[in-house]
């Protein structure tokens, strides 16, 4: 049986929840179509970090240059897994980081940064998981000067980014588990934000959607074919007709993207963690060596260690070499810790200039673009949700949707 809806949003995650709340507080009925949630993707196996010093594109002149050297060390922070269907996606990638590129990628990046910290608190005190919010700041860890050299503090502050150079000792304050022997120094970003717990402020936006009046239908989008000013979306037990519909289903969003009229160069960019189980902190803070690539997260009864990319694709298993070489990581900062009592992995949206696509289509505005937030999906989820809200209404975005339109390409 044909179903209506007058919005109906593909994607689940923390980009398609705070669009479906953000639509229905402001009056609209709104219908969310995504698989039934195993608490497992890339909105739960995340950091934990409202990423405001993430102004940063992947792609750089420094990750370009050294991009043969980060291929072929096993304990890179970069893999690629060998497949011919990546090379467009690289040699766009490449482009993407030659220095003119990444300076405006990194402009545009640091735009959807700047209000994030505040529409966080502001979602928070709404679904009431203010307690989940931790303002501790993060570090990034120097392990060796050249650590201090690589770091440009200034290219942060041009972008409003509060971060500061802080000495051994003062580091050994701010992060008293750390081993005496281990680093030189930090920089400290003492606005960052971390979640205790990424899964239960989930479960709190689920709740809230569904107080709201949201309506949830468990299926998957096969198919997205617009007719007479509406857009139909089919697959296995599911046929919904609705007036507007918007694509958040991230690293899945890129073959609805192209049925909708829009040919979006997004791939697979598969995260992973570890976690250790601890009654007690180890760390207080989040903190990330800056020469390694990954994050130690603090949270709620464990420490989790995240972070790495692998561009991948969506099908292929997981990498024991991408966790064995996490736990190779942590155990040079942390010598002493225990065998890990947890693995994941999961698929985040990549795109070759690490901007998101926000937007609508170039075939006609029935169709909203959502997704593509690679490793800021977490940390932009509530400021996109606004900026969908907008362009529903109407009204002109609070920000201009330029560099995030899927026409850019």
């Amino acid at each position: 049986m044909q179903q209506d809806s007058e919005i109906a949003i593909i994607g689940a995650g923390i980009v398609g929840l705070c669009c479906a709340l953000r639509l229905a507080q402001t009056g609209h009925q709104v219908t969310l179509v995504a698989p039934p949630d195993d608490e497992a993707g890339a909105s739960y196996g995340n950091a934990g970090v409202i990423a405001d010093y993430a102004v940063l594109p992947v792609g750089t002149p420094d990750v370009l240059r050294n991009l043969p050297a980060l291929l072929f060390n096993r304990d890179s922070p970069l893999a690629i897994r060998p497949a011919l269907a990546l090379a467009p996606w690289l040699m766009r990638f490449a482009r993407e980081s030659l220095p003119g590129r990444a300076r405006q990628n990194a402009q545009a990046i640091a735009a959807l940064l700047a209000p994030a910290a505040a529409s966080w608190k502001e979602l928070a005190t709404e679904i009431e998981a203010d307690d989940l919010l931790k303002p501790l700041g993060s570090l990034y860890l120097f392990e060796t000067e050249a650590d201090r050299r690589s770091t440009s503090f200034a290219t942060y502050r041009a972008h409003g980014v509060a971060v500061e150079e802080i000495s051994r000792a003062e580091l050994g304050q701010l992060q008293p588990g750390l081993p005496e022997t281990t680093g030189v120094g930090a920089a400290f970003f003492p606005n960052t934000i971390t979640l205790d717990d990424p899964t239960r402020m989930l479960r709190h936006l689920r709740a809230a959607v569904t107080a709201a009046g949201v309506v949830r239908i468990h299926a998957e989008v096969t198919q997205l074919n617009r007719d007479k000013g509406r857009v139909t979306l089919r697959g296995p037990e599911l046929d919904l007709r609705a007036q507007r519909v918007v694509i958040a289903a991230g690293a899945w969003s890129r073959a609805l993207a192209a049925q909708a009229g829009d040919r979006v160069p997004l791939d697979t960019e598969r995260g992973y963690h570890l976690e250790y189980d601890s009654p007690a902190p180890r760390l207080i803070r989040q903190m990330t060596p800056v020469s390694r690539g990954f994050y130690f997260c603090p949270m709620a009864g464990r420490l989790r260690v995240a972070g790495t990319v692998e561009l991948g694709g969506l099908n292929a298993p997981p990498s024991p070499r991408r966790w064995a070489a996490l736990e190779r990581g942590a155990r040079a900062i942390l010598p002493d810790l225990p065998q890990p009592d947890r693995r994941w992995m999961g698929c985040r949206p990549s795109l070759p200039d690490s901007r998101p696509v926000i937007g609508p289509s170039r075939a006609g505005a029935a169709v909203i673009h959502a997704f593509g937030h690679g490793h800021l999906g977490l940390t932009l989820a509530p400021i996109t949700a606004r900026l969908v809200a907008a362009l529903v209404a109407g009204r002109a975005p609070e920000l201009d949707l330029a560099p995030y339109r899927p026409d850019r390409f």
